[in-house]
């Protein structure tokens, strides 16, 4: 998978994952090791070495291994580090082993510790960059993807990159319409706010970007997760966690109210908008009020979140105050908060079908989420996926809808027993996946649970982000002959992952080891094949959007290999095969005459284009050209997916429902409807290049673009809905086929 170019963009995505912070650290401090993660690394490293599916050794072959992915997490892309640095370190190559069985990780830290001189010297160097004048007229190019090419072999060598590459950035922000003055002002602005992240960095985050080198040299999804890391992870398997009910993100130093969710305190309060900026937060109303101006996200949230019923309060900037605004202090409850955007959906589309319509229930799974602790604890309403779906299905019959589709798209995965039980609410009985462990033993997880939720037709979408417990579902399904499966291969994860909790052999109460996820089975079809590295093949195939050089299972050079076991005794629910070639002709001669399928095609083709050159013009004028054509296409593309829907295009049914249950939540308690805040910016789904980053924009301008995007038609989804109704309208024409399709479906029989 495809790395941000700076540690800093990465690490924003590791910040909840850290261990505790300390906001106050310098860019001068030296970062070391402490004695508690030396102790969690030779743990972690006896539990890898005799636990794991695929037994590696710690040894100098492993070191090695090690060491070159250290040194590309650290610089994926090429643009600090040169040669000579990693050749200074080449005598520590096969030792790294060593360092963490001999509790001694002073070379990982030193290794970091260089990278951060270099980060320093970089960034410095590109604000020097920008006294100068670019000549852009002259034919040069940047190679913006540097993953898979050498180190630079000297500092003039990586130099001349980032003068590229701020030749690059200014260029961007000239063909946006932005003077010499305003683009030096937004680039120096853009590379000092690279530095604040560096500063902030932790001998925790060091120390976990090491260990994940080397869980990940092992296998792709193995990984080691400090104290943070296995909360979020905890907490997006449950969907739920304990706070106010704020989705925040920093912006200038400050921590920014970015969504207040439905229902929670912060909405029911009605004081909090979106936004807002806290700039202090007493963890109780007995706690003096800590300043929290600069500090690390994950600190600011660590603060805010706390036990159920107890008290936080916060000291607000709100949005439409300058920085000397009168500043406002807000208390708060805290309570559950339920991520109900990551919960299963339904949505209901109509689809013309000659003098009849065709109803076709959809169902969005983004995750195959459960509340593992509130269900061992015997909680009747705990949180489950297949809870949800079971629900959404028994709506969606009382609404009478002709077929369904589970929308699966970019749903990475989950729990595995979730996987199973969700298959279950479409098949009778029988086996799902079969697991192998590393003794090459086999069991086989079923579907124990007799009758289904829903017995009509079905159909699954997937894309290339669709992994893991997705791909268990849509291969269940798919050797079952229950439904049929739409889009694009999967992404091919086919291990089983658990998580170990290190702190079990820790000697003190204040001293955590954190968790390590790693792979512990390989899963396998009922059918007897894996989806590791090939995937879920769709019977009906959708323009493919990712690349697999870059995503999915296949992108990794240590991946499980395809193999293949014996096929377990199950009876198939049906014979959609019969029916798929059909559809299929279908589906062709309709996408041949669909301006957004053929609109689809090109922009797939431009972006294959794009990644097989690998390189950008620096020329003032060919760059402009190409924008104007972009910019033609991009207006076409936004007209389309803007426009009120054609006859042929599915039609969203409205759920009163979901209005009425929207209303009553945004009530707080007062009785007082709760405002709405106000948002302007950004016109349409598709922006223009402005050359600005995503932070360098206005939080307005950001969620109009994200709410207009959500808007625009959905030309995937779309056709695989359409593909549905023609099943619907096979079926209801054929009872010879309906009864070989949906043997089990009472309105079959």
């Amino acid at each position: 998978m495809k790395k941000q170019t700076l540690l800093v963009a990465v690490l924003a995505a590791l910040s909840v994952q850290a261990g505790a912070a300390v906001p106050e650290k310098t860019a001068d401090t030296v970062l070391k090791p402490q004695p508690g993660q030396t102790q969690a690394a030779v743990w972690a490293s006896r539990v890898l070495t005799k636990l794991h599916y695929k037994s590696t050794p710690l040894d100098d072959a492993m070191s090695e291994k090690i060491f070159d992915r250290y040194f590309k997490s650290l610089d994926s892309e090429k643009m600090f580090f040169t040669q000579a640095d990693i050749d200074q370190y080449a005598v520590v190559r096969t030792r790294l082993d060593d360092a963490i069985t001999g509790e001694n990780l002073s070379v990982p830290f030193a290794i970091f510790n260089l990278y951060q001189q270099r980060f320093n010297e970089r960034i410095a160097y590109a604000r020097e960059l920008l006294k100068t004048k670019f000549d852009f007229s002259t034919d040069e190019s940047y190679q913006y993807d540097r993953e898979k090419v050498e180190w630079a072999k000297t500092d003039a060598e990586v130099k001349d990159l980032w003068r590229k590459r701020v030749k690059n950035e200014w260029l961007r922000l000239k063909l946006a319409g932005k003077d010499d003055k305003a683009i030096r002002e937004t680039l120096d602005k853009r590379y000092d706010s690279y530095l604040s992240p560096s500063r902030k960095l932790t001998n925790e985050d060091v120390f976990q970007i090491f260990m994940n080198a080397y869980a990940m040299s092992i296998e792709p999804h193995t990984n080691y997760l400090g104290p943070r890391a296995a909360e979020a992870f905890d907490i997006a398997m449950r969907l739920s966690l304990e706070g106010i009910g704020c989705i925040l993100q920093s912006r200038d130093d400050y921590t920014v109210v970015r969504e207040v969710i439905v229902g929670s305190p912060a909405a029911l309060s009605g004081k909090i908008k979106v936004g807002d900026k806290i700039v202090g937060v007493a963890k109780d109303d007995k706690t003096p009020m800590t300043e929290v101006l600069g500090w690390r996200l994950d600190d600011v949230v660590a603060l805010i979140r706390g036990p159920k019923d107890s008290t936080v309060r916060l000291e607000i900037v709100p949005a439409d105050a300058g920085p000397d605004g009168k500043h406002a202090t807000i208390a708060l409850v805290r309570q559950k908060i339920s991520m109900e955007e990551q919960s299963a959906k339904k949505t209901i589309l109509e689809v013309k079908d000659g003098n009849v319509k065709r109803r076709i229930g959809v169902i969005s799974l983004p995750t195959f989420y459960q509340d593992f602790e509130a269900r061992r604890k015997g909680d009747k309403d705990f949180k489950s996926a297949t809870r949800d779906v079971a629900r959404l299905l028994a709506e969606l019959k009382k609404d009478k809808v002709d077929n369904v589709l589970v929308d699966l798209r970019n749903n990475g995965g989950g729990s595995l027993s979730e996987a199973v039980e969700l298959t279950g609410l479409f098949i009778d009985k029988g086996p799902v996946v079969q697991q192998r462990n590393g003794e090459n033993k086999v069991e086989i997880e079923s579907d124990t649970n007799a009758g289904m939720a829903w017995d009509g037709p079905l159909g699954v979408l997937i894309n290339r982000g669709s992994a893991s417990a997705s791909e268990i579902f849509a291969a269940a399904i798919q050797d079952y002959g229950r439904g049929i499966i739409i889009g694009e291969p999967s992404f091919g994860k086919g291990t089983v992952q658990t998580l170990f909790g290190l702190d079990r052999f820790s000697q003190n109460d204040k001293v955590h080891y954190g968790e390590l996820k790693f792979t512990i089975a390989q899963f396998f079809r009922i059918n007897g094949g894996t989806t590791q590295l090939r995937g879920v093949t769709p019977d009906i195939k959708l323009p493919t959007m990712a690349d697999s050089d870059s995503y999915g299972e296949s992108s990794y050079d240590n991946a499980l290999p395809w193999t293949q076991i014996k096929p377990a005794v199950y009876i198939p629910a049906g014979e959609v095969k019969e029916i798929v070639p059909l559809l299929d002709k279908r589906h062709e001669a309709r996408v041949s005459k669909d301006k957004d399928f053929q609109y689809l095609a090109e922009d797939i083709a431009l972006v294959k284009k794009q990644r097989k050159e690998n390189s950008i013009s620096l020329n003032e004028t060919v760059r402009r050209k190409e924008r104007d054509t972009q910019e033609a296409r991009s207006k076409l593309r936004e007209a389309r997916l803007l426009a009120t829907p054609g006859a042929d295009d599915p039609i969203l049914v409205p759920d009163p429902k979901d209005a009425l249950n929207k209303a009553i939540a945004a009530k707080p308690a007062s009785g007082k409807t709760a405002p709405v805040p106000k948002v302007a910016g950004v016109k349409g789904a598709l922006r223009s290049d402005d050359g600005l980053q995503g932070s360098e924009r206005t939080l307005a301008a950001e969620l109009e673009a994200e709410k207009a995007a959500k808007a625009a038609k959905d030309v995937l989804l779309n056709e695989a809905v359409h593909i549905l109704a023609d099943e619907v309208g096979l079926l209801k024409t054929d009872t010879r086929m309906a009864l070989r399709v949906l043997p089990y479906a009472a309105d079959t029989k």
